[in-house]
């Protein structure tokens, strides 16, 4: 009897082990221009286990290219505990920025020369780009109101100098179907506003969850420099969806849970390259996931 079970407790372990390198192994579709069965990996340092946001400036960002070998650009990117904006390089230890106090930080933009930081309750903060050298600035905003009561993950700059925002979980939406969408201005002094609501059609897209309710859960979200479509990650529901300008869906890509483990940020360099990182789990390091554009 015991030898029975052992031989059946040997046979199930070997077919798990075969049945996770098939998923590995297997060719996941991809959006025009990249692979996403291939990347280069950015293994964080431990300050960085639970990295959300990442964003890029752009005068800094060129780095060295290398079609084969990848980028080494500067990367901007923040942990969802800490009031501290980190830049780090592939090769580098990561410096940081103190902005705020501790706080469930979920994405970072830059834009019009200020870095602009959301938490998960909606507000919002804002300080000169130009600070980031320093171990501390005091010269943060905080912007509470602007957006209703919800959770919020995903914030991007788009290639006219706004801010959008989306939300991951609010009452006011049927995540079935939609999830809301803010435009926001923001001046040369760095001051917030909001300028239009909007809606994301998101019913075209068969959504899987780990959870029994399946519903639409944004994480993160970057506009192309390229091709001005919106890439759109959802973590919880492991798809990528792409928008066109107008915020209207054109495909989506179902994303390996082997490989994305917990993506929560997004991010594209100016060549086009790619940039997705995943928070640590139990089994592994935090990470950025780099895509060479190649067209």
């Amino acid at each position: 009897m015991m030898n029975r079970i052992c031989r059946l407790y040997i046979i199930m372990t070997l077919w798990m082990l075969s049945s996770c390198d098939a998923q590995k192994g297997s060719n996941w579709k991809s959006p025009t221009g990249y692979n996403l069965n291939a990347p280069n990996k950015w293994i964080m340092p431990q300050e960085l286990d639970e990295i959300s946001g990442i964003a890029f400036y752009p005068g800094e960002e060129p780095g060295v290219y290398d079609n084969d070998n990848g980028a080494n650009p500067v990367i901007y990117a923040e942990q969802d505990e800490e009031g501290r904006v980190y830049r780090l390089r592939k090769t580098n230890k990561a410096s940081s920025t103190k902005f705020g106090k501790p706080g469930d930080y979920e994405d970072i933009a830059i834009n019009k020369e200020y870095i602009v930081m959301l938490r998960s309750d909606g507000v919002l903060f804002t300080f000169p780009f130009s600070e980031t050298r320093n171990d501390k600035t005091e010269t943060t905003k905080e912007w509470k109101g602007l957006l209703p009561p919800g959770e919020y993950e995903s914030l991007a700059a788009d290639k006219d100098g706004n801010l959008v925002v989306i939300c991951k979980n609010c009452p006011i939406d049927n995540q079935e179907k939609e999830v809301s969408a803010y435009l926001l201005k923001q001046d040369n002094a760095g001051n917030l506003s909001v300028a239009r609501t909007f809606k994301i059609n998101i019913s075209a897209v068969p959504l899987t969850s780990i959870h029994k309710e399946i519903k639409f859960h944004p994480s993160c979200i970057a506009q192309h420099p390229g091709t001005h479509e919106w890439f759109l990650i959802s973590s919880v529901n492991k798809v990528l969806i792409i928008l066109d300008e107008h915020w209207k869906v054109k495909t989506y890509y179902a994303l390996n849970p082997s490989l994305f483990k917990q993506p929560e940020g997004l991010a594209f360099d100016t060549k086009g390259n790619m940039y997705i990182s995943n928070e640590r789990d139990h089994i592994g390091n935090a990470n950025i996931l780099e895509f060479i554009y190649k067209l």
